[in-house]
């Protein structure tokens, strides 16, 4: 649904019926703001009607001046001015009436569609479908203005619709289209060629309805949508006025006026349709007006003459939408039901909800927001929401099931329900909370015409089958007409000696099997109408039990993501428990999860996860993410960690972590040390690698005789990153990489020699004559403060050398492969986490694709590939090494890419997925010997290192890039990125002089160089030298 950026709204309003619930839909709409759907400056505003029933026209006319009210004292106005409308965007959105199926109206009707692109996760009502649509695909391009759309419909719309706004002026009415059949019950526009409304139908006759027909045979329906220009809305805002328009207002009633009933679409914008006449319009009565109204309609004709005197000279035009689609939301059930139901879709549609026995679920069923345990079946067609349930519960075909919880699961026990709607409502009576229990039967019409049936069964059935008379639902002079499902008190709401259930309602179908105990438990029972029940429904308590029950399932899927290893991004369910105020829930589950955990790939990803809580938390103040992680504090956690008492670790983490909570410094210092936490647990699964380290004993060289370790240098040409714990064991690794000499040289080497005394010399300097810090370690002890080194790239290569040398020296010889893991090894005794990609590259000689498989112990494989004939001396002549002159800071890089891929960040997850593919592909192209596909490859590379890690490419080196790309078939940053060397691969052999001219012909580059650059075909070298001094 998120589209790129939509219409940055000055005002958005809700207006609601009930004044109890503005501020309850006030907090929904600040919600929604918190989760990034609506831009952060936008007023929100939750208005009331005037009066409960003053029509859509009387909303909008109220809602505006409400809008306009507020933004002239935000501009220091001290009366209500038009002035501010005119660089505004204001957004109206309706609630309209009840709706048999959701207490919360139709605008907050959860729809089983789910958003995977929203920063906050959350459940999709058709508000949030709506807002969408108004900001991301109707409100772009159009003018300052206000947009007025209904919320009681489903409407589906392209990204782009196509609507003109070219010398716009008026007003302009969305359509979008339906079959004529449809028409015959519903609203239609009849426009010219030019797009002018001539007049608008309702219910219109199969003559009208033909006259407004598409060439395709479609008609444009009113589709509750409608926007006004500047000026318009300025004449409409200043009817608020004129009597009798004023009654229409808040500011009206106040003032005593008698309130007046007004359609949107039947007098507002009736009356700017190009066909009408001002008799006509003036004895008309809009569709909203009941048969009761009728002795209003002289007043209802003189606020008509104010609208017509006003707004008779504004334009109404028509944007047809002929690929939208649009559907009301009526109030029958099987209509309701089909609109959450995919009559097409092979398995049930289950969405923000865990299911503990997925296959029981229906086909054409769906499930929102429910938990799911034990066995529940949901038969085909039917819907269950908002809803924690605890098997055995059978639910047949037909059925909407809402609003229970595991207290009522054990009515639902030896029961088939099938083409009934059973709710749990949560009501206020006499300012009492209270739970109430509604059933209905899925044919049952909720209108006031025709006989009427209850449990899809005739009345007379009814009374019958139950024993339930008239007279227990209808006081005796009720005229038979308005005997209907309406005002029938069916429904218990308070019982004399316990609370109530499912059961006193659900015993109705099957009443003889208790002798009359329930029916006359029910007769005891205070009850309601449907119509009664309407003003007790708490709509603030129903909407934080979803909110409740939303988290429960979400604290489950936390779980399961984690401890089934899925490739699914947590990070919008974390935003949303923080920015809902509910952090603690989470944090306790992923405590529970890293201390129970077997596996410390899942202990790591769950503290990585708690360390994403803790940003989140901070809301972007308090330092950057990445940086030191040994303060004092912190050390007892991570010794128990060290030490592998994992439980304890977690447990002493989040003791700590309560002290650090406070304030947003404090709390990205405490989520740095859980992702240090998390480090400890990698080390020690990369240090599985021990597994395969192997050595053979030999003599050993004489004191004093040197041994002398070279290697050549690397390149990586596809797959790096996925080389990096904890990718290399949980996604499986893939890097193609080329030792290669630079400038003729293997410019990495190491020399260790054996002497009397057990004494380590540590020197530091930039040449061997000048080293300008010595210090002698005659024990480990003096070692204990040492500081954290870091090994990105060549020292990994180092470290291969003067491991081989060391082992040498000390009588012993260590294979490729196991000179492989002990680098590995190594490096996480030392702390600084590296990957195998660099000691493969230069420890093993030529091309070659190293490979780890997505397990522990953590284990590298080498596969050299082999080349056509002669292509090696031609990939020499095309390939040249320039440093860049910029300093890498890979460590930084490295942190971000491990926070991405524990996130699970989608575009991460298929990056990854792709470059460890992409190896592959590019083992292909150096088999072919072919220069452009590798040069193809080295730029795929680069953009997947760049999606990997944002950031590795500084602006110097992009200009360095760009200045070079005509020559090259591609050219790639080695290893991380973020500076260090560029390698390329040139379109013309021998190409580094005419580079060089290149190069310096461009401002701005620093001090670069460019070096020659062939494939090693030695790798790591070992000899002994004589015992001659050496430093």
């Amino acid at each position: 649904m998120t589209q790129p950026k939509g219409v940055d709204w000055t005002v958005i309003i809700l207006t609601c019926q009930y004044k109890d619930n503005v501020q309850v839909f006030q907090r929904e709409l600040e919600v929604r703001q918190k989760r990034e759907q609506i831009p952060a400056g936008t007023l929100l505003l939750a208005v009331e009607d005037p009066e409960m029933r003053v029509g859509s026209g009387g909303a909008t006319l109220n809602a505006l001046l409400v809008a306009a009210e507020h933004l002239s004292a935000r501009a220091g106005f001290t009366v209500v001015t038009s002035d501010v409308l005119h660089s505004a965007r204001i957004l109206i959105l309706h609630m309209g009436r009840d709706f048999p199926f959701d207490d919360c109206g139709r605008a907050f009707t959860c729809l089983p569609v789910e958003n995977p692109q929203a920063p906050v996760e959350a459940v999709v009502c058709n508000l949030d479908c709506l807002l969408d649509t108004m900001s991301h695909r109707l409100g772009p391009g159009s003018p300052p203005g206000v947009w007025v759309c209904s919320t009681d419909m489903l409407l589906s719309v392209p990204p782009n619709p196509g609507i003109s706004w070219d010398n716009f002026r008026g007003a302009k009415v969305i359509a979008l289209p339906g079959n004529p059949a449809y028409a015959r019950n519903h609203g239609i526009y009849l426009t010219d060629s030019q797009g002018f409304v001539l007049d608008i139908y309702y219910q219109g006759t199969e003559a009208e309805i033909q006259q407004c027909a598409r060439p395709d045979g479609r008609v444009p329906l009113v589709s509750g949508i409608a926007f006004f220009s500047v000026e318009t809305a300025e004449h409409l805002l200043a009817t608020h006025v004129s009597p009798p328009l004023d009654a229409c207002t808040y500011m009206g009633l106040d003032s005593g006026a008698r309130p007046v009933q007004l359609s949107l679409f039947f007098d507002i914008l009736l009356c700017m349709a190009r066909n009408v006449n001002r008799e006509d319009f003036l004895v008309g009565q809009p569709p909203e007006m009941g048969q009761g109204d009728m002795d209003i309609g002289s007043y209802l004709q003189g606020a008509r003459a104010e609208l017509w005197r006003e707004l008779r000279d504004q334009p109404l035009t028509m944007a047809y939408v002929p690929d939208g689609s649009y559907s009301y939301m009526t109030s029958s059930a099987s209509e309701f039901l089909h609109s959450l139901t995919f009559p097409g879709a092979p398995r049930a549609q289950v969405v923000h909800s865990q299911v503990e026995e997925p296959q029981l679920l229906g086909a054409k069923s769906s499930v929102v927001s429910c938990l799911l345990e034990g066995p529940v079946q949901l038969g085909p067609g039917s819907v269950l929401q908002h809803c924690h349930l605890q098997g055995p519960v059978h639910i047949g075909t037909g059925c909407l099931v809402s609003g229970l919880d595991t207290a009522q699961c054990k009515a639902l026990h030896g029961l088939e329900l099938h083409d009934l709607v059973l709710q749990g409502h949560h009501v206020r009576l006499h300012g009492a909370p209270s739970r109430v229990f509604t059933l209905v039967g899925r044919l049952d019409s909720w209108e006031r015409q025709g006989t009427g049936t209850y449990l899809n069964m005739s009345w007379s059935e009814f009374f019958q089958k139950t024993g339930v008379r008239d007279w227990d639902l209808w006081d005796p002079d009720t005229p038979p007409a308005e005997r209907c499902l309406l005002s029938a008190r069916l429904f218990p709401v308070l019982h004399p000696l316990r609370a109530l259930g499912p059961r006193d309602m659900l015993w109705m179908l099957d009443p003889q099997e208790d002798r009359g105990k329930a029916l006359r438990a029910w007769r005891a029972c205070w009850r309601l109408s449907w119509e009664q029940l309407q003003p007790c429904l708490d709509r603030a308590a129903t909407l934080a039990s979803r909110r409740d029950l939303f988290f429960r399932q979400a604290l489950h899927k936390a779980r399961h993501v984690l401890e089934a290893r899925q490739d699914l991004s947590l990070c919008p369910l974390i935003r949303a428990a923080v920015r809902e105020g509910c952090p603690g829930p989470l944090l306790a589950t992923l405590d529970q999860v890293a201390a129970g955990a077997e596996d410390p790939g899942v202990a790591a990803r769950a503290l990585a996860c708690v360390a994403d809580v803790l940003g989140c938390m901070a809301e972007g103040q308090g330092g950057l993410r990445s940086g030191p992680a040994a303060n004092p504090e912190w050390m007892q956690p991570f010794s128990y960690l060290e030490c592998g008492d994992l439980a304890a670790g977690v447990q002493a983490l989040a003791q700590e972590r309560d002290k650090w909570l406070s304030r947003p410094a404090l709390l990205v210092r405490a989520a740095r040390h859980y992702e240090g936490a998390g480090q400890i647990l990698i080390r020690q699964a990369v240090m599985s690698a021990q597994h395969f380290v192997s050595m053979e004993a030999v003599e050993p060289p004489a004191l004093g005789r040197w041994v002398v370790a070279e290697c050549p240098a690397r390149v990586d040409f596809s797959g790096g990153w996925s080389d990096t714990p904890p990718l290399a064991y949980e996604l499986g690794g893939a890097v193609l990489g080329l030792a290669v000499r630079v400038d003729g040289r293997r410019p990495i080497g190491a020399r260790a020699r054996r002497i009397p005394e057990p004494e380590l010399w540590l020197a530091v300097g930039p040449q061997q004559d000048k080293m300008t810090m010595k210090t002698v370690c005659r024990n480990l002890d003096d070692l204990q403060d040492y500081c954290q080194p870091h090994a990105p790239g060549t020292s990994s290569i180092l470290a291969g050398a003067a491991l081989a040398a060391l082992q040498r020296a000390a009588g012993r010889v260590v294979g490729t492969e196991a000179l492989i893991h002990a680098v590995l090894h190594l490096e996480q005794v030392l702390t600084t986490g590296g990957g195998w990609q660099d000691q493969v590259g230069g420890l093993v000689p030529g091309i070659k694709v190293g490979r780890s498989r997505a397990q522990l112990p953590l284990k590298v494989e080498v596969e050299e590939i082999t080349v056509p004939e002669g292509f090696l001396r031609k990939l020499n002549d095309h390939l040249l090494l320039v440093y860049t002159g910029k300093t890498r800071l890979a460590r930084n890089l490295l942190q971000d890419v491990l926070r991405s891929w524990y996130a699970r960040l989608p575009a991460v997850v298929q990056n990854a997925h792709s470059l460890v593919r992409h190896t592959e592909e590019c083992a292909k192209a150096f088999r072919q010997g072919s220069l452009p596909l590798l040069g193809q490859c080295l730029t795929t590379y680069w953009e997947q290192k760049k999606l990997m890690a944002p950031g590795c490419e500084p602006l110097a080196v992009r200009r360095m890039m760009d200045v070079l790309a005509p020559h090259v078939h591609g050219q790639s940053l080695a290893g991380a990125g973020g500076g260090g060397f560029l390698y390329l691969l040139t379109k013309e052999p021998q190409q580094k002089e005419a580079l060089e001219a290149v190069l310096a012909k461009t401002e701005g580059l620093g001090n670069y160089s460019v070096h020659l650059v062939e494939v090693d075909t030695q790798g790591l070298s070992l000899q002994l030298l004589g015992s001659e001094t050496s430093t």
